[in-house]
């Protein structure tokens, strides 16, 4: 077997492997399920479970960049599993709240966007996903071109919408809104510098 076949064939693993990690926890979740371990309340907990790896995909989305400046780009070449892996899990929290708590019902689902900030900060966060995730392909990639890079950074304001959305449900314990606030702003805070430096060397050029 040649050095090439070998590298393909590592690469391969490798992303067999992500793509196992990123389907564990919704394993866990179904045979929490099946075995009914999911508490009193079954649908709040997997409307939160989901909710909850969603948030962490996205902070793994951002520290790629970060991390591969650094050396470490395991994350930077998976990114994009990672990132549909997310939106997955985001997409599941959705459909848990339109199936429990609005029961498919296009007039409640409205009069919940309308009555409660946090649904409709989360449905924003959501439809700003929505094409990173459907254009996430090698195909959609080479037929949009340098608009491709431009639409990533729908993730920006994502991440800021997605955090009010936890901020909203926090309530009176605002620990963990507080925590991911720090690092998603430190995250953003890292992207941004990166992309006025960009900027900066464009004009000297």
């Amino acid at each position: 077997m040649s050095k090439r076949d070998l590298n393909k064939l590592s690469r391969s693993a490798s992303r067999i492997g992500v793509l196992a990690l990123c389907c564990a926890p919704l394993a866990f979740l179904a045979w929490q399920t099946f075995a009914n371990q999911l508490g009193p309340d079954p649908a709040k907990y997997l409307m939160q479970s989901t909710g909850e790896w969603g948030l962490r995909g996205l902070v793994l989305v951002l520290l790629a960049s970060p991390l591969s400046q650094r050396g470490y780009r395991f994350i930077l070449r998976h990114r994009r599993i990672l990132g549909v892996a997310t939106f997955g899990y985001l997409t599941l929290h959705f459909l848990l709240f339109a199936q429990v708590y609005v029961g498919w019902s296009g007039d409640l689902l409205r009069e919940e966007l309308r009555e409660r900030p946090y649904v409709l900060v989360g449905f924003a966060a959501w439809l700003c996903l929505a094409p990173l995730a459907a254009t996430s392909t090698n195909a959609a990639m080479r037929l949009m071109g340098r608009s491709w890079w431009s639409l990533q950074r729908l993730v920006y304001p994502a991440v800021v919408l997605a955090w009010l959305h936890i901020f909203w449900l926090a309530r009176s314990d605002v620990g963990k809104a507080v925590f991911y606030g720090l690092v998603y702003a430190a995250l953003l805070a890292w992207r941004l510098g990166r992309l006025r430096r960009r900027g900066g060397r464009g004009r000297a050029a």
